[in-house]
């Protein structure tokens, strides 16, 4: 935090703003303006906010926060009941999401219906799903999707004799996944 000052000063000088000019811009006064930039005030969150979105620079810029190291994931497939199932999802509670790869029809095991609680969604990646949910049966493919309360009984499965892809969203406690439309 120490080289803050320097760095709005810098910022602001680059952009050629005088303190008054920024002040209108960022509802900050000029004398805060002046003391943060010469180190007399240190900043707070709510100070630079409007700064960095003045400046049009995000905030670690702003705090030269270090950077963050390897940004890949190292997910760990698990196989379960002829499922290979990768959870997507770092937290124990709330709505977990997963990629789920079900084997070709015929090479999984027999369909056998299930209940369980909790509310499910799903979206085809690849391949073809049998979907059974109760009495009903669907037919699913690339980029449709689909969603259920677990607690009737249901099975998926591929549909034909290629895998099949999934994302799931599942919610162990009845949570569902509201999907907004655009707001225009």
């Amino acid at each position: 935090m120490a080289g803050v000052g320097p760095r709005l000063r810098a910022l602001r000088r680059a952009r050629s703003a005088t303190l008054a000019a920024l002040a209108n811009e960022t509802g900050l006064t000029a004398s805060t303006l002046s003391r943060l930039e010469n180190g007399k005030l240190r900043p707070t969150l709510e100070q630079l906010l409007p700064l960095a979105r003045a400046h049009g620079v995000p905030l670690d810029d702003l705090v030269a926060a270090p950077p963050t190291g390897d940004p890949r994931i190292h997910l760990r497939p698990v196989r379960r009941s002829g499922l290979v199932i990768v959870s997507l999802t770092r937290r124990a509670s709330g709505i977990q999401a997963y990629k789920v790869i079900y084997p070709p029809a015929g090479q999984a095991p027999t369909m056998n219906l299930r209940t369980h609680e909790g509310y499910e969604w799903f979206y085809v990646l690849n391949g073809h799903i049998r979907f059974v949910l109760g009495e009903q049966e669907f037919q699913l493919s690339v980029g449709e999707a689909a969603e259920s309360d677990t607690r009737i009984p249901h099975w998926i499965g591929s549909a034909d004799s290629q895998p099949a892809e999934l994302l799931t969203l599942f919610g162990p406690q009845g949570e569902r996944a509201h999907l907004a439309p655009p707001r225009h």
